[in-house]
């Protein structure tokens, strides 16, 4: 049976920090609007507060969740426990996307290890948390991460990345504005 708390509890926050993987689900207000569901790691997420959250978020082909949650805030991550007792653990919040030009940039960065594809930091208020049992859950091997996207990231360096992200980031597929979008190029 599933269990509901208003905010992060202590024996949450544990089980987040001993996770190599989570996901992320955003969805624009349209219905006809694509769903994203994406999966993340790197040792990117970050619990500030029991109802505050972040991760750090590289460069990909799209940008999905800053243009979901610049329009309407919705932003969901799971935790599934792969190894050791069965859990699933779900954060319900608004999130909003902080750039490295924005202000907040220094304080929040300085909780993460940057890498050459830092893009953004997505950031959440986080107003309800669920765990369910997580029986349907295979049992799975962490064995470690992968370099291609710091590869890739060199390879393209930061004139290259730049290109990309103007190219690849700043909307989405649903025609919907990033926070890269809302600022000027160049």
């Amino acid at each position: 049976m599933g269990k509901f708390f208003d905010d992060i509890k202590p024996q949450h926050e544990a089980f987040i920090a001993a996770q190599q993987l989570f996901f992320v689900a955003t969805a624009p207000l349209a219905a006809e609007g694509h769903v994203n569901l994406s999966p993340k790691g790197l040792d990117s997420f970050r619990v500030f507060s029991p109802t505050k959250v972040g991760y750090l978020d590289i460069v990909g082909s799209g940008n999905e969740t800053s243009a979901h949650i610049g329009e309407n805030g919705r932003i969901t991550f799971m935790f599934c426990a792969f190894d050791g007792p069965p859990n699933i653990l779900r954060l319900y919040g608004h999130g909003y996307t902080v750039l490295p030009t924005d202000p907040e940039w220094p304080a929040l960065s300085a909780h993460f290890t940057l890498l050459p594809a830092t893009r953004q930091i997505i950031m959440a208020d986080i107003y309800q948390v669920q765990t369910s049992c997580g029986f349907g859950v295979p049992l799975y091997t962490y064995t470690g991460e992968r370099d291609h996207a710091a590869k890739w990231a060199e390879a393209k360096g930061p004139e290259g990345l730049e290109i990309y992200k103007a190219e690849k980031n700043r909307v989405s597929l649903d025609g919907l504005t990033t926070a890269l979008g809302e600022q000027k190029p160049g």
